[in-house]
């Protein structure tokens, strides 16, 4: 608990810090403090039209800085504390740094399910927004190591809490619109509210930029060998220099995924394959991400 109190301390006095929570590790900083939260971005290199999440410890928390409706509070009920993501109206008096929303009307809001997280939330009193802890665009972090490798000296302090479960960013829901896929599928999401995947023309919400979470070697996806020169993620039955999963197993693989990316982007090859991975439940945020980091 004194790393937690330190963190509070830092985040009090408007610094950052790095923290995990269950999908990967964030970068985090009082929403209400416009000069910390520009310490994030100054951080990551992210561009300012790229809103934040806020993350809060619970329902209440959230009506403070958000309305909710039916739809949202249904979700709420289901998946919070967890992996969802709610893009809402932001409350007129939230007191949120209008660099957090990137002066958007709405706010990308969630209460997130980790200890570690939800210990700093108490400790600092505050509404922390915390995107990925990494360099903007590149692989996301899923351990300490991670944050370390591409942050740095940027970062005061990391709380380390060993590997995050999910291994992939939340889902991120808006009205019944699922705007980025994650550990909450659309199959889960259907149990509740009639929801479609869909884009928007403009970035409404972490996660949309077309280049993201990229290693910094070429990446090919549905590959089933290995060409010269490169490292091979496999899957299931197509085995490589490392596997998401050689069971198959998607949630597995969604776990594994940035951290694999890692090693693959740290071997001694100059290029990266990975093997095909069904697109169905957690699936589709894995190809999602994958997607992604192979656009250039």
């Amino acid at each position: 608990m004194a790393a937690v109190e330190e963190a509070a301390d830092l985040i009090r006095a408007g610094g950052i810090v790095a923290v995990p929570t269950e999908t990967v590790y964030g970068l985090a900083a009082d929403a209400r403090d416009s000069a910390a939260v520009a310490r994030i971005y100054a951080a990551k290199g992210r561009p300012s039209f790229n809103p934040l999440i806020v993350h809060v410890p619970d329902l209440a928390a959230a009506e403070r800085i958000a309305v909710l409706d039916a739809d949202a509070r249904a979700l709420a009920a289901r998946f919070w504390p967890g992996p969802l993501t709610l893009v809402l109206p932001v409350r007129a008096d939230a007191g949120i740094a209008s660099l957090v929303t990137a002066g958007l009307d709405t706010i990308a809001i969630r209460v997130p399910a980790h200890r570690a997280m939800q210990a700093l939330l108490a400790a600092s009193g505050a509404p922390l927004a915390a995107p990925s802890a990494n360099a903007s665009n590149a692989i996301s972090p899923t351990r300490a190591a991670h944050v370390a490798a591409s942050l740095g000296g940027a970062v005061p302090l990391i709380l380390d809490d060993g590997a995050t479960a999910a291994g992939v960013e939340s889902t991120i829901v808006a009205g019944r619109t699922i705007l980025r896929p994650g550990p909450v599928t659309a199959e889960m999401l259907r149990e509740v509210l009639p929801v479609a995947a869909g884009t928007t023309a403009h970035v409404s919400a972490p996660g949309q930029l077309a280049t993201h979470y990229a290693p910094r070697k070429p990446l090919r996806l549905m590959a089933v060998t290995r060409e010269a020169g490169e490292w091979l993620i496999g899957f299931g039955a197509v085995e490589g220099d490392d596997t998401l999963s050689a069971t198959g197993d998607l949630e597995e693989a969604a776990a594994r995924l940035f951290d694999a990316l890692h090693r693959a982007d740290a071997s001694d090859r100059d290029a990266i394959a990975v093997a095909p991975v069904p697109d169905t439940g957690i699936g589709v945020a894995i190809n999602d991400r994958l997607r992604r980091a192979a656009h250039r």
